[in-house]
């Protein structure tokens, strides 16, 4: 879906006319109608206040133009429930709600979280400990957050 798309399916959602959505966030009627017909797009500001606002992530509102993975645990982020928050509650996609959440990350070392997944994870070829622990290892070692 295109962000046009996504803005006047967003605002109809919430029974809004678009200039109700822009008194909401303080631009003018005309930017909305621009938007929905794919004129121009938002800026970043507006993005973010769009986000807050109505409770999406700034990828759902792009219309999902990459594919986000948690970059503490590498788990897919395809739908927003999954995506992170600050403290402040808007959207981190950085990373999952389970690494990350309200400005804190719930593993303090890389080390913490590999003990979690060899205990966790299914192990469905019967692998060592060992070996699992060192193949979790090369894959987080290629997230941004344990770089």
């Amino acid at each position: 879906m295109e962000t046009q798309d996504i803005l006047k399916n967003l605002r109809e959602k919430n029974h809004l006319t678009q200039e109700e959505m822009a008194t909401r966030i303080h631009v003018t009627r005309q930017a909305v109608s621009r938007w929905e017909t794919g004129d121009t797009l938002p800026n970043t500001e507006t993005l973010k206040l769009l986000s807050r606002e109505f409770n999406v992530s700034i990828n759902t509102l792009l219309g999902s133009p990459r594919q986000l993975i948690c970059q503490c645990c590498g788990m897919p982020l395809n739908e927003d429930d999954l995506i992170s928050r600050e403290s402040d509650g808007s959207y981190n996609e950085d990373y999952c709600k389970w690494c990350y959440a309200d400005g804190k990350f719930a593993y303090e070392s890389k080390e913490s979280l590999l003990d979690y997944l060899v205990s966790h994870m299914p192990n469905p070829d019967h692998l060592d400990s060992e070996t699992r622990r060192s193949q979790f290892d090369s894959f987080l070692s290629q997230l941004a957050h344990w770089k």
